[in-house]
């Protein structure tokens, strides 16, 4: 679905798919370069990292495995509650392995704080973080990434992954919804 087919319920397109894609392209081979010869595990976090993940995936040049986290942070809402729980672990031990957490968007960045630290305590070689989207105006925590995709305005965006009570996963693109959705 594209962005012609929501009507009214768009406010504006930040990010087309097509620049999604060449910008995915260009970061796959920066970090299949950082990790080669080295044994990565990519960990996507449900349900918004999934757009991400399997394009991302799809740009790099060789075959790299993943596994999943979900984490419930913002329930039907449209900002960060700061609680963590997790509704999914990991199947794979990350043990002496480097971890990218592959996200969608870094708002407040206390979720991903959070999920790095769990990570981290479970003794990887690294972890490392790359997300597709940025909101430095949202930062309560720091959160070192790696890898960035976009920076883009403290707003609430949907589309690519993200969602707002579980719509508009499926938009091609990043757009920030109308107020009246959400109001």
């Amino acid at each position: 679905m594209d962005a012609t087919h929501m009507g009214q319920d768009i406010e504006k397109v930040l990010l087309t798919d097509a620049q999604i894609q060449e910008r995915l392209a260009e970061l796959g081979v920066e970090v299949w370069e950082y990790y080669r010869d080295k044994d990565v595990l990519l960990v996507g976090v449900l349900k918004g990292a999934v757009m991400v993940m399997a394009d991302f995936m799809r740009h790099l040049p060789g075959s790299v495995p993943m596994d999943w986290m979900a984490v419930s942070s913002y329930g039907s809402g449209t900002k960060s509650s700061g609680v963590v729980r997790i509704l999914k672990d990991l199947d794979t031990d990350i043990t002496d392995r480097h971890v990218l957490i592959v996200e969608d968007v870094i708002d407040s960045g206390l979720t991903l704080s959070w999920i790095r630290s769990n990570l981290e305590s479970r003794s990887p070689a690294s972890v490392e973080i790359f997300s597709l989207l940025r909101k430095p105006e949202a930062a309560k925590v720091e959160i070192e990434s790696r890898w960035v995709g976009f920076d883009i305005p403290d707003e609430f965006v949907v589309g690519y992954g993200l969602d707002y009570d579980e719509r508009y996963r499926n938009l091609r693109d990043v757009v920030t919804l109308a107020p009246h959705v959400y109001s």
